[in-house]
């Protein structure tokens, strides 16, 4: 069997996270409930700017509309527990290593989710239960490895370099999608824009952050901070547009997905978190990575209010 090569009494003696990198964790989780819950409130208010200032056409929130968001109570309120689950989104981040917290977001799906469905007087059906299953139970898993094995290491410039530039090749592909695709774009082209774009919100803050405690805060690391800024402007705008035309839970699910995925796989590939993860764990990480991504999948094609 794979995973012989570790029982499970080695593996808690190579447990890598420390009691102090252990308090991101409780941290990550009350900044999922506040993401749940602003979700909800934000998804009110852009749904009554659409019903009485909509134009019809899925092409993205005008500037009228981003205004009159503005003077939605309900907006405003979900903005600021957004705000504060970003807040302790980055306080966790300056605990933990990335591919440990990240993914802890899938909280939120399941709070939207149930509170979505008893605002809206919907039945989840089975299969909506089950595509949620997977997606908690797909990123629980990987949480769970990632925390044994997880370790985090001072960022340099070339790694800070390869994320921009992979950044900015995501934001002009972006950019293009959205001019010549978005009057027919759905709710799926903004989540999976949102949550790129979020996942290098996440990935810019964690690398920051390093380089500030590790002493490197230079221009290149005022670039990233910049970099962050703008990813979550356009990343925010994307979240909108999909309130308005998918439902909360549908909106997080994806998020929930897809960020972590892109935060995680640049922690992997560019700066190392992943490096003493045996291989038989590994298998197991990227098996459960992709029955939630199939889970993110299936819940779009089977939320009941995709077939109203």
């Amino acid at each position: 069997m794979l995973l012989e090569l570790t029982d499970f009494s080695d593996v808690t003696d190579q447990i890598t996270l420390t009691p102090y990198q252990a308090i991101g964790i409780p941290i990550a989780l009350v900044a999922a409930v506040f993401l749940s819950l602003g979700a909800q409130f934000q998804y009110r208010g852009v749904t009554k700017v659409e019903a009485s200032h909509g134009s019809g056409a899925r092409a993205g929130l005008s500037p009228r509309q981003l205004l009159l968001l503005a003077a939605r109570p309900s907006w405003l309120i979900g903005t600021i527990m957004l705000g504060l689950a970003i807040l302790l989104q980055l306080t966790s981040l300056a605990f933990a290593p990335l591919i440990v917290v990240q993914p802890l977001g899938v909280v939120a799906l399941v709070m939207t989710a149930v509170l979505n469905a008893r605002l809206s007087r919907i039945q989840l059906d089975r299969k909506a239960i089950t595509a949620i299953a997977m997606c908690v139970g797909g990123v629980g898993v990987f949480v769970a490895i990632a925390a044994i094995f997880g370790i985090e290491q001072e960022i340099d410039s070339g790694q800070l370099i390869t994320v921009l530039v992979i950044l900015a090749v995501i934001l002009v592909a972006f950019a293009a999608a959205f001019v010549l695709l978005r009057k027919a774009a759905g709710a799926m082209f903004y989540i999976v824009g949102a949550g790129v774009l979020f996942g290098f919100v996440a990935t810019l803050a964690k690398v920051a952050i390093n380089r500030v405690v590790n002493g490197n805060f230079d221009w290149l690391t005022v670039v990233a901070i910049v970099s962050l800024i703008v990813s979550a402007a356009v990343g925010s705008y994307f979240v909108q547009t999909a309130y308005s035309v998918g439902a909360p839970d549908l909106v997080i699910a994806g998020l929930t997905v897809i960020d972590p995925l892109v935060a995680v796989l640049i922690a992997v590939i560019v700066l190392g978190e992943a490096e003493l993860i045996p291989f038989g764990w590994m298998v197991l990480a990227v098996g459960s990575g992709v029955l939630a991504i199939f889970g993110v999948i299936r819940l779009a094609k089977h939320h009941p209010q995709t077939h109203r």
